[in-house]
């Protein structure tokens, strides 16, 4: 099954982003897009529905047009996923990650020519495009978010990919509480690849706090990777969580790892030449490896 091409940011300002998503055009919610709009208003006019945030949280899309209930868009040549708007405004792709994307298959691939396919764990998996870029690539994976409708997504893209029967474990659970019980059984894993929230809520009601909880998964991660580990990958979207802070953490919770770092702000490049900023990652690595900037 194929989709249009993914994604393109064609202008942000006054707070917001006017995207084309596939073949529709969205105007979402850009609190870091402080600076003045470039197009003029009859383009940002013309989007199909438009998000607005609540102070309390969520919000509510106002649809200017009929939209399908989802549609498919390429991220990859051979990779297809669905969105649809949601009440906070997600669509199921973050198009910041691609850069992601390509360096986790890319890596895995060359594990995989190497003559072993690695296991690679995915915690807060969200819609499993890390996942399936793994997949793709020849890796065992283990998708793991707290949400059983983001985790019935992820498998949704898997099946529009054409990877349904590659060997990719769902987890409906809470990343730090599974983490915990695969240290309990002496499970590893050669790549760990994690995006947090800055807050949420597991399956069980368990509650996240980026702030207080983050350095906690850190050194659980740093017990579940094998010994001879592929790759780490930190991302948020917290702001103050730079590549630097993201650095600093990883060396407290990996000390005897020697690992290549490399990384720093995601951005998504507008039409015009400007760029959005959208988070920070850290990518790390136990063998050199051809750098992608984020």
């Amino acid at each position: 099954m194929s989709g249009e091409r993914s994604y393109r940011l064609l202008d942000s300002g006054d707070g917001r982003k006017l995207e084309q998503v596939g073949e529709i055009l969205l105007d979402r919610h850009a609190p870091q897009a402080t600076w003045p709009q470039q197009l003029v208003p009859e383009r940002w006019q013309e989007a199909a529905a438009i998000h607005h945030r609540s102070d309390r949280g969520g919000g509510h899309w106002e649809m200017r047009q009929d939209l399908p209930a989802s549609w498919c868009v390429d991220v990859a040549d051979d990779l297809v996923v669905n969105v649809k708007p949601t009440p906070f405004g997600h669509v199921g792709l973050f198009p910041e990650q691609a850069f992601q994307w390509a360096w986790l298959r890319e890596i895995v691939a060359g594990r995989v020519a190497a003559g072993s396919a690695p296991r690679i764990l995915n915690l807060f998996g969200y819609t499993g495009i890390a996942s399936l870029s793994c997949a793709a690539a020849g890796a065992e994976v283990c998708h793991v978010d707290a949400a059983r409708g983001i985790v019935d997504w992820a498998r949704t893209n898997a099946r529009t990919s054409g990877l349904e029967n590659r060997p990719i474990r769902w987890i409906v659970d809470d990343a730090v509480a599974f983490v915990r019980r695969e240290v309990r059984r002496d499970r590893t894993y050669d790549g760990i690849v994690l995006d947090p929230p800055t807050y949420g809520r597991g399956s069980r009601k368990e509650t996240w706090h980026i702030e207080s909880d983050l350095l906690g998964l850190l050194d659980l991660c740093a017990r579940l990777l094998s010994d001879d580990p592929l790759l780490f990958v930190v991302s948020t979207h917290t702001p103050g969580y730079t590549r630097i802070v993201l650095e600093n953490l990883v060396s407290a919770s990996f000390p005897e790892r020697q690992w290549n770092m490399e990384g720093g702000e995601m951005s998504l490049s507008e039409d015009g030449g400007r760029r959005l900023p959208s988070g920070h990652v850290l990518r790390c690595s136990q063998h050199p490896n051809e750098k992608l900037s984020p």
